[in-house]
């Protein structure tokens, strides 16, 4: 199925039926500030593990989910400290992927054994409505063309992938670039990808 959403107004009727897909355990494929990417509810089971085949993820590998508030994100993770989430607060919603130590909300299905988890909070409205509107985190993993390319064209993807999701979101072509993934479980912070996003601000956060 092929659901055209626009990506600076999202139709709520629209987004109604994507999370219907979801909370039935639905694979989908949406549009974030960064890349299109399989996702899922975090709490389904049965859509991780189809999630974990289409893309023969390591399941020992930690996931990302996205978050569409800073309540989310300290809710699903643990031990960050006020002076550093004030500083990143000031950089979200954005292209980033933040990794912390994991709540105990956090299934531990999505956990590797350092018990971490990637938070991202992007500035993307479709991905922030379907978010607030199914009620929790929705797991976020990108996806490439066979020469290792991030797609562009929804359209592509649909072609690609229509016969192992349930569901693709169509919100217009974007140009991709992955986000920049810092590891806040490491002091100083460690950047493990400088994608989209500026890093020099990280220089203060432990000022």
């Amino acid at each position: 199925m092929l659901v055209s959403i626009n990506p600076d107004n999202p139709q709520q009727r629209l987004v109604d039926q994507v999370v219907s897909v979801l909370k039935n355990d639905g694979v989908i494929i949406y549009p974030t500030d960064t890349v299109y990417g399989l996702g899922c509810d975090i709490f389904s089971k049965k859509a991780i593990e189809r999630i974990c085949q289409i893309k023969n993820i390591d399941r020992k590998k930690p996931m990302t989910f996205i978050c569409s508030s800073d309540r989310q994100i300290q809710e699903c993770t643990q031990g960050i400290p006020n002076n550093i989430f004030k500083i990143i607060r000031k950089y979200l919603p954005g292209p980033y992927t933040f990794i912390f130590s994991a709540s105990k909300i956090v299934p531990k299905r999505m956990l590797p054994k350092r018990k971490t988890v990637g938070c991202r909070w992007p500035d993307h409205p479709i991905a922030l409505k379907l978010v607030e509107t199914l009620g929790n985190p929705i797991l976020s993993t990108s996806l490439k063309t066979i020469d290792d390319k991030l797609y562009e064209d929804p359209l592509d993807i649909y072609d690609q992938y229509i016969k192992r999701v349930d569901l693709v979101v169509d919100g217009g072509i974007i140009f991709p670039e992955n986000s920049t993934i810092v590891d806040f479980t490491q002091s100083p912070p460690v950047v493990n990808r400088h994608g989209k996003g500026e890093i020099n601000w990280l220089d203060d956060v432990f000022i």
